[in-house]
């Protein structure tokens, strides 16, 4: 079973491409949940709300985490930025 620090230890692999630090680091991952089914949904809360590279990081950190063995759906949820709406649907898995 994947567990919450399964999560984060991939996550710490994406690094913001301006700092050069994983977003883990950084602090901008919040609110990691991992149910019994293998489905997981974190946030991502961008350093700035103008923030250009959210959406990279953003598809990123799904990608990583996806990686995962166990990991059944992955959900990143983008938090304070402008585009943020844009960005969330971008990132729905389509089914």
């Amino acid at each position: 079973m994947v567990t919450k620090e399964d999560v984060l230890n991939a996550l710490k692999t994406v690094a913001d491409p301006h700092m050069g630090i994983s977003i883990v680091d950084m602090g901008l991952i919040r609110d990691v949940e991992v149910d019994d089914e293998g489905n997981v949904k974190f946030k991502l809360i961008p350093t700035n709300p103008y923030c250009m590279s959210v959406m990279a990081m953003a598809f990123q950190a799904k990608e990583a985490v996806k990686s995962l063995e166990g990991v059944k759906k992955v959900e990143v949820i983008v938090e304070g930025h402008v585009m943020e709406n844009d960005i969330n649907e971008m990132l729905k898995d389509k089914e």
